[in-house]
């Protein structure tokens, strides 16, 4: 795999990562809070790993029906799409 295409997969995970984590931070600050459109925006742009790792490790946005379900989905589909690029 192309050594720029990991870079920007380890970015944008840990972009997506950290905005699980601050999500959840302002939540509990009662602060302004992430859009779940920016949540969901990290993840589609091949940041869904990340955004699963955060979402378990900070416990954010686990009983949201969309993000359980949904996550996990979109994950397995951009591991399909990046194996299907290795190949190529």
């Amino acid at each position: 795999m192309n050594m720029a295409l990991i870079l920007l997969l380890i970015l944008v995970n840990g972009y997506g990562f950290f905005l699980m984590g601050e999500d959840k931070r302002r939540a509990k600050a009662h602060k302004w809070r992430i859009s779940e459109a920016h949540l969901w925006s990290a993840a589609v742009l091949f940041g869904a790993a990340g955004s699963y790792l955060g979402m378990q490790y900070f416990r954010h946005k686990t009983k949201h029906p969309a993000f359980q379900i949904g996550m996990p989905v979109l994950m397995i589909l951009q591991l399909i799409l990046l194996g299907y690029i290795q190949v190529t």
